[in-house]
């Protein structure tokens, strides 16, 4: 089974597994909301994360939403994804360098 990120579809079947047709997918890469990888020869292969990203682009565009609004929610999820691993980070190292509360007593 190929890695979720891997590359590995051809322009048909990513196509059919994402259910729209392949000539969207060429649409889709132009106006920036998709990068397929390539082969040596410049032939698309597409991944798991692609084939989402595809079926993602259809929900927004479902509800009504302009190929330029979709790229813009894309851009503002991913943004919300980065700021999401910087918190926990943040809070990862938070709590590893505070010192545990310990009270003092009196005497």
């Amino acid at each position: 089974m190929p890695e979720y990120d891997q590359a590995v579809y051809i322009i048909s079947i990513a196509a059919e597994l994402a259910g729209v047709h392949p000539q969207t997918l060429r649409i889709y890469e132009r106006k920036g909301l998709l990068r397929p990888g390539r082969t040596q020869g410049g032939s698309r292969r597409y991944s798991q994360a692609d084939i989402d990203l595809l079926q993602r682009i259809g929900e927004l565009t479902n509800e009504g939403l302009s190929l330029s609004g979709v790229k813009r929610v894309l851009e503002l999820e991913a943004e919300v994804q980065r700021l999401r691993a910087e918190i926990d980070q943040l809070h990862r190292q938070y709590r590893r360098d505070i010192v545990p509360f310990q009270p003092v007593r009196r005497v």
